[in-house]
């Protein structure tokens, strides 16, 4: 049986190159893992985030509902990881992250993920902690198909499929799928509603009763989601390649319950569009060109809360992202070398309405944020060249960006930056190598940050915030044995002007505001195979974040967000060619290294099963039988920074359950 591996737990880390007129490359990254054959092996939801955190070390899981969470890289989140998908920039509409980028693909959509750690993308706009780029199924020239029905606790079922085929010239597919869930139980038996209601009842405080959800909706279910993908390659000659792809994505009624707000639906739309020729001349070995259009839909609402039985409010949000990339590599000077324009603009508006239950009738309340403009065009350039046992990488991009709001109050902004790295591997022999990066790069503050609203007319945007800066070392080697390999990386961040949010109660605006940091970690990571049929891998992540400069009355150095020590394992055996059983274990320490002053709370450590067996026939079926939280644990992985408006009665914040046990049965047909 052909053995799924997970990079991300081995020493040898791979980036795939961009695959074009099938010439395929792949070239090694110390900092980089690729997470294989999600489609294939992430069968119990759409949530990218959760599969990414079972199997990359450094990233994080924040949990917000049953689907469309976020997650954390190296102590970082939101615009800090740059997502793309199929090269495609698309970021979510909600300002308080109910539909993170990752959320905008689902799982039986993706081939792969690419996770590179660190400010070492120069081809990208803003890339501060690391980049997580998604490539989603290609179409192939055979006539290949896969349909899967998929059934697990609380009320999950989902069906999905895939055909692809073509010619010489022209190839086609065509995916889809639909999902839906119930509240799911953690590991005490409550659904969601119940964790609201237990929550409200230990506070003991009137104004939070409000926000529960109401008799008649207490047991909805928690999310449903839809989505279509299609795509036509055409090769009009063997150096000359057309991509041209739609993404829709549809979600409705998606609940928060550690919110005091729930999605009416969260919809999004990725056109995307490329072009690509080969050997155009001496001085272009490869041209490729991208224009790409996403946009997102996303009205959150108190409409299933007792607050909303007589009148309720939402607040209406949509963003739209163009861009456009025009890239040349060249053979010159003993290096390849890749040049290029990035250009981009973002529009993000978002507004507040009340909706009286028994008129119908829509109440405009104000602005959120005031249809703003986020432009940016980049100029960038690396190469790549060997020397003997050192491989060097090197690139460098200048910057240009303008935000520009329709508020009469707020100033526009417009901000600058030249970002650089370098990165040498020196191959001491076949199977040991060590890596050095250094690195500079910088991300502006998003609309949010900047003018954002409160529906009573607060302020907690900053229209006076800098641009963040992100200089950063990383220290690593790799080593590989007969049997196995083992890898050690580790980095150290400085962060100038880095924007992060002061939940100070006595400040009364600008809640984010420049600070200086620093965070440092490492990551131990390995395989080891004693036989063919047995194949062990673990990795282990560790990392530290601490305030430079302090916030506005506030004393604390302890960085929000900086996940505690962390350990994945997993241990496959094959039985036979056909069939194989996975154990793996997700622990973490506990969480005691926390900012108090921002909402953070002491988190206790936990330690998660996971059993997995999964059954091939020769006929194109695969059965895959998979148990999670095998023991049932009652544990919590996201805390509560203020950034995030949760439930809270001025102390102690809503913590929101993982799912208890979860068992799960997967058909496949393929052909």
């Amino acid at each position: 049986m052909k053995k799924v591996i997970y990079l991300s737990l081995a020493v040898i880390a791979t980036l795939e190159a961009e695959e074009l007129l099938e010439d395929i490359s792949v070239t090694e990254k110390a900092t980089t893992q690729v997470v294989k054959n999600i489609s294939g092996e992430e069968l119990k939801s759409a949530d990218l985030a959760d599969a990414l955190q079972k199997n990359v070390p450094s990233i994080s899981l924040i949990r917000r509902s049953g689907i469309a969470n976020d997650i954390i890289l190296r102590g970082q989140k939101r615009d800090n990881i740059n997502v793309t998908i199929d090269g495609a920039k698309i970021y979510g509409a909600c300002v308080n992250r109910m539909d993170p980028p990752t959320s905008h693909v689902v799982t039986h959509a993706i081939s792969d993920v690419v996770v590179q750690e660190g400010p070492f993308d120069v081809e990208e706009f803003g890339v501060l902690s690391g980049s997580v780029k998604i490539k989603t199924k290609k179409p192939s020239k055979e006539l290949h198909g896969d349909l899967s029905l998929n059934g697990g606790s609380f009320g999950y079922k989902k069906a999905s499929g895939t055909i692809s085929g073509g010619t010489d010239k022209v190839r086609v597919l065509f995916s889809a799928s639909n999902e839906t869930g119930e509240q799911y139980l953690d590991g005490n038996g409550n659904n969601f509603a119940e964790q609201l209601e237990n929550y409200t009842a230990s506070t003991k405080s009137p104004k939070d009763d409000p926000f529960v959800y109401a008799p008649n909706n207490r047991n909805m279910d928690a999310f449903e989601k839809t989505m279509y993908m299609g795509k036509v390659f055409v090769n009009f000659t063997p150096d000359q390649e057309l991509q041209l792809s739609y993404t829709a994505n549809r979600s409705d009624n998606v609940l928060y319950p550690s919110s005091k707000m729930d999605a009416l639906y969260d919809d999004s739309d990725i056109l995307n569009v490329k072009y690509a020729i080969k050997n155009l001349s001496s001085y272009s070995k490869k041209l490729d060109l991208q224009l790409y259009n996403s946009k997102v839909e996303h009205p959150m609402s108190t409409k299933y809360r007792k607050a909303g039985q007589t009148k309720y409010m939402t607040h209406f949000l949509t963003t739209e992202m163009t861009g456009l990339k025009i890239k040349n590599s060249v053979d010159a000077f003993g290096q390849n070398i890749a040049y290029g324009v990035d250009g981009s603009q973002r529009n993000w508006n978002g507004q507040y309405n009340m909706t009286n239950v028994g008129t119908g009738m829509v109440k405009t309340m104000g602005k959120s944020i005031d249809d703003v403009n986020t432009q940016n065009v980049g100029l960038f350039v690396k190469s790549k060249k060997s020397m003997g046992k050192v491989d060097i990488e090197m690139g460098a991009r200048y910057d240009d960006t303008s935000i520009k709001t329709a508020s009469k109050t707020n100033p526009n902004k417009s901000y600058n930056a030249l970002s650089a790295n370098v990165f040498a591997n020196y191959n001491l022999n076949n199977n040991t190598k060590y890596f050095v990066g250094l690195g500079k790069s910088s991300r502006v503050p998003d609309a949010r940050e900047l003018y954002n609203t409160t529906p009573k007319g607060g302020i907690n945007g900053n229209p006076n915030l800098n641009q963040t800066t992100n200089y950063e070392l990383d220290l690593g080697l790799e080593k590989s044995f007969d049997a196995g390999t083992i890898k050690l990386k580790s980095f150290y961040s400085k962060l100038k002007d880095y924007i992060y949010y002061n939940g100070n109660p006595n400040l009364k605006k600008n809640n984010f505001e420049n600070i200086d940091a620093t965070i440092y970690g490492a990551e131990l990571s390995g395989s080891y195979m004693p036989t063919d049929e047995l194949y062990l891998s673990a990795g282990l992540a560790y990392k530290k974040g601490q305030k430079d400069t302090q916030t506005t009355g506030q004393t604390g150095t302890n960085l929000a967000e900086i996940t505690p020590l962390k350990l994945n394992l997993t241990a496959e055996y094959d039985y036979d060619e056909n069939g194989m059983v996975e154990l793996s274990l997700i622990a973490s320490d506990r969480w005691s290294n926390i900012d108090a002053e921002n909402g953070e709370q002491h988190l206790a450590g936990y330690g998660i099963v996971n059993l997995k067996t999964s059954r091939n026939f020769d006929n194109g079926l695969e059965f895959t039988l998979g148990v999670d939280n095998a023991f049932d644990k009652t544990y919590t992985t996201t805390n509560t920074y203020k950034d995030l408006i949760l439930m809270t009665d001025g102390g102690n914040t809503m913590l929101m359950n993982e799912p208890g046990r979860y068992v799960y049965l997967n058909a496949k047909y393929g052909f």
